[in-house]
């Protein structure tokens, strides 16, 4: 199923989204106002429900918000997990001054703070004051399910509910001067999600998923989920180590090369520009900056 948070005749309610990905049926006489954060929280009661529910109204011209508006807590990140653009980023100077190039031998986790969370097709700010180096970063992103701690690669799997998108928008000069993550990651509205949140019984073949960006309808980014150095059930597994995951838990999986810093002089994004990040079966955002 693909589930929407929107937003119409001036409430917020979740919509479960027909075939054509268009039409939007408004949830609320079987969910009675459940948020999609409560509904992922109890999914064993709550999906057969929702899948069995029939003659629902559709919703007249909602307005998408991210599948979780307000997530429980900061959404986790990971950097560096696809091989070109590790290289891109280590030439780049904006992670050492060595400009190393070498592959990470553990996921680098970092986090974004639930204020940057934005809907799909809602402007992104651009920060002027703070930021002049503001780019993107096209992921795929992991919604957990059932919680848990100690999670082995083997289990990692069980404890996914489904996927989403995210632009894990970076402010490249407050992330370098900084020498941390946090900041640079974390301005407000840059962390575009959706534009809905996919069930993980309806993707087949998790590796085969391919990521992609475009700026202003340039191709920048393309790569399969293939290629990522650190795969789903190894994030899952370092992440749940000392920390426990909770339901609806969102973890970023990281970017395929060709973002802004690849490009020699670097490229960063402007007012006006409208960037589009896109997963195969999982839909695109579309936002413009600010």
């Amino acid at each position: 199923m693909k589930l929407v948070t929107f937003v119409a005749d001036g409430r917020e309610a979740v919509g479960r989204l027909d075939d054509d990905e268009t039409t939007v049926r408004d949830l609320t006489p079987v969910v009675d106002g459940a948020s999609l954060l409560d509904l992922v929280a109890d999914w064993d009661v709550q999906g057969p429900r929702i899948a069995a529910a029939a003659d629902l109204p559709a919703v007249d011209r909602p307005h998408l918000r991210a599948p979780f508006p307000t997530p429980r807590r900061d959404l986790f990140a990971v950097g560096k997990n696809y091989r070109e653009h590790v290289a891109e980023f280590g030439r780049s100077g904006y992670d050492t001054p060595q400009r190393s190039e070498d592959l990470p031998d553990k996921p680098i986790v970092f986090s974004k703070a639930t204020t940057a969370v934005t809907g799909p097709y809602d402007d992104v700010e651009a920060h002027a004051g703070i930021t002049a180096e503001l780019d993107y970063e096209a992921e795929l992103a992991v919604i957990i399910g059932r919680g848990g701690r100690g999670i082995t690669r083997d289990d990692a799997m069980a404890h996914v509910w489904g996927y989403t998108i995210v632009d894990d928008v970076t402010a490249r000069d407050v992330q370098r001067d900084h020498k941390q993550w946090l900041l640079g990651k974390s301005l407000d509205t840059h962390a575009p999600m959706g534009p809905w949140a996919v069930t993980a019984d309806e993707v087949a073949d998790l590796a085969a998923l391919e990521v992609s960006s475009t700026v202003n309808g340039e191709p920048r980014q393309k790569a399969p989920v293939a290629d990522l150095i650190f795969d789903v059930p190894e994030l899952i597994r370092v992440i749940s180590a000392g920390i426990t995951l909770l339901p609806g838990d969102v973890i970023a999986t990281g970017t395929p090369a060709g973002v802004g810093i690849g490009f020699d002089p670097p490229r960063f994004l402007r007012p006006g520009d409208v960037v589009e990040c896109a997963i195969t079966g999982l839909g695109a955002l579309r936002n413009t900056i600010r």
